[in-house]
C-alpha cells in the first residue's frame, strides 16, 4: 500500500536572544531567533520537520505519495516552484522562496528517513546521474548546464569513499562566530575568544559596521588575543601552510574575518573595510545590499590591494544571484543558506557552480537549527562536488543547539563531527517542549514575559 501525506502543523518559535546580545550586528541590534517551523505527517507514521514553512505550499503535498517525489527530487524541485498564484509573489524570491525551501527541505527530510541515513549519506550514495536529476538547474544552464555538471560528478567519483571515510575520522573545519556579537562587553569577547581557541578554533569572525574607530579597537584586541603563542599550549597552525594561504593568517595561523551585514553604500563599504586593513581580516562579508553583484565587484576590485576578499550569499535569494556573483567574479567566498535557498535541490545547483568556478563554499549557519542543516550541504560538498574542503570552513554559533535532539557536536579540534544517526535525516527535529515554551505568541515563555496576558490569534 502506499504512503500518502496526510497532514501537516506549523509553528511561529522565536527566542529571547535580545536579552543576552546573541546575534546582534550593526544592521540588526535587537534580534530574537527566529523561524516557521512545519511538521508535516503521513499515514504510515513517517514524520518530517523543517524550518521556514508557509501554509499555502505544504497544503500542497497533502494526499500525494513521498515516493512519487523522491524518484526525481530536481523534478519535484520544478513542481513545488510552479503555482501559478505563489509565483506572482515572488517568483522565486521572497517569502514564497522560503516557503519552497520549507517544502523541499521537509521532501529531503522524509526522502533520508525514509532510506534510514542522514541526509549528507543519502546524497553522496547518489550516482551522478541521480544527484543531477536531484538538482534545479532552471535559468542557469548559460553558465552550467546538465551535462557539465555530470561530467564535474563523474570526475570526483574515484575517490568518495577516501573522502567520506577522512571527514567522518577529522571532522570538517569550522570558525567561530558566536565570540563576536557586536553586542558583546569586551569581557565577554576576550572571554570567548579565549574559550574559542581552547576549544580548537582556529577561524574567528567579527561584526563591524556600527562605529569605525570601536570596530578597529575590537579587531586589534582580538586580535591581540589570537596571535598571542601564549594561548596555544598545545601549539597552533603553521600560517605558510597551504590551507591558510591568501587568508591574512596572523603568526600563530589564525584567520580572522569581518562581517557587516549589508549595512553600506558601495563607496562606504570600501573606504570603511580600507580603514580596517590593520587588522588584517580574510574577507569582509556582506558589504552592501545581498543582491547587488556588480557592487560587490566593485568593492571586490577595490580591496585587493589591501589583501581583503569578499564574501556573500547568507540573504542571496536564489540561484540567479549566485550565477551573477559568479559571472562578475564579484566574490572569494560562498556562503550559501540552507533555508534562504529553495532547500536542497537550489543549494545543489549553487555549490555545482561554486566548484565550476573554483569558489570554496563556506555555508551560513548562524540562525535557529542552521548549523544543524549546514554540516549536511558541507559533507555533500566535500565528497560529491568539489573534493575540497582545505579551505572550507562551516559557520559555528553556540547558541540555542539544546533544542534539538540530533544537535550538531563538534570535536576537540573545532571542527563538525559528522552527524551518523540513521534516524535524524536532515537533523532539524525540534524537542514538543522548546515548540511549547516559545511558540510566538502563546508559548509559555512568552505568556510569562507578558505577565500571563494571552493574545488572540
Amino acid at each position: 500500500m502506499s504512503t500518502r501525506i496526510t497532514h501537516f502543523e506549523t509553528h511561529d518559535i522565536r527566542f529571547p536572544t535580545s536579552l543576552t546580545g546573541d546575534g546582534t550586528d550593526a544592521m540588526n541590534t535587537d534580534c530574537d531567533y527566529s523561524s516557521a517551523y512545519v511538521t508535516i505527517y503521513t499515514d504510515s507514521g513517517l514524520i518530517v520537520l523543517v524550518c521556514h514553512a508557509i501554509r499555502e505550499l505544504a497544503g500542497r503535498l497533502v494526499g500525494r505519495d513521498p515516493e512519487s517525489f523522491f524518484e526525481n527530487m530536481g523534478k519535484a524541485w520544478d513542481w513545488i516552484c510552479s503555482d501559478s498564484q505563489m509565483r506572482w509573489i515572488g517568483p522565486e524570491k521572497g517569502v514564497v522562496h522560503l516557503a519552497t525551501a520549507a517544502v523541499n527541505n521537509a521532501l529531503w527530510d522524509m526522502f533520508a528517513r525514509a532510506r534510514g541515513k542522514p541526509l549528507w549519506k543519502l546524497i553522496v550514495d547518489m550516482t551522478p546521474e541521480e544527484l543531477v536529476n536531484a538538482t534545479a538547474f532552471r535559468y542557469i544552464t548559460d553558465v552550467l548546464t546538465r551535462e557539465e555538471a555530470l561530467a564535474m560528478l563523474k570526475a570526483k567519483e574515484a575517490g568518495k569513499r577516501e573522502r567520506e571515510a577522512l571527514v567522518t575520522k577529522v571532522g570538517y573545519p569550522a570558525y567561530i562566530t558566536s565570540a563576536g556579537w557586536l553586542g558583546y562587553s569586551d569581557e565577554k569577547v576576550s572571554r570567548l575568544t579565549k574559550e574559542a581557541i581552547a576549544s580548537g578554533f582556529n577561524h574567528f569572525k567579527m561584526k563591524v559596521g556600527a562605529d569605525l574607530k570601536d570596530d578597529l579597537r575590537r579587531g586589534k584586541m582580538i586580535r591581540s588575543i589570537i596571535d598571542d603563542p601564549a594561548n596555544y599550549p598545545s601549539g597552533f597552525t603553521d600560517p605558510s601552510s597551504p590551507e591558510l594561504a591568501g587568508k591574512n593568517a596572523g603568526p600563530t595561523g589564525a584567520v580572522l574575518m569581518i562581517d557587516a551585514n549589508q549595512v553600506w553604500d558601495v563607496p562606504q563599504a570600501i573606504e570603511y573595510v580600507a580603514g580596517l586593513a590593520e587588522i588584517k581580516p580574510w574577507f569582509i562579508e556582506e558589504p552592501t545590499a545581498p543582491d547587488d553583484a556588480l557592487g560587490h565587484a566593485a568593492i571586490r576590485r577595490a580591496l585587493k590591494p589591501y589583501g581583503i576578499g569578499v564574501a556573500t550569499g547568507e540573504h542571496a535569494h536564489n540561484r540567479m544571484v549566485f550565477k551573477q556573483l559568479f559571472q562578475a567574479e564579484a566574490i572569494d567566498v560562498c556562503q550559501i543558506d540552507s533555508c534562504r535557498l529553495a532547500g536542497v535541490s537550489e543549494v545543489l545547483s549553487v555549490m555545482l557552480m561554486a566548484a565550476k568556478y573554483g569558489i570554496p563554499v563556506c555555508p551560513h549557519a548562524g540562525g535557529v537549527g542552521l548549523c544543524e542543516y549546514v554540516i549536511h550541504l558541507s559533507v555533500i560538498d566535500y565528497v560529491a562536488i568539489s573534493g575540497t574542503m582545505e579551505r572550507n570552513v562551516l559557520e559555528f554559533a553556540d547558541h540555542l543547539h539544546e533544542h534539538f535532539p540530533y544537535r550538531c557536536t563538534m570535536n576537540e579540534r573545532g571542527r563538525y563531527n559528522v552527524p551518523s544517526n540513521p534516524k535524524e535525516g536532515y537533523s532539524i527535529e525540534m524537542y514538543k517542549e522548546s515548540i511549547a515554551e516559545f511558540e510566538w505568541p502563546n508559548g509559555s515563555y512568552w505568556v510569562g514575559a507578558r505577565g500571563g496576558k494571552v493574545l488572540s490569534t
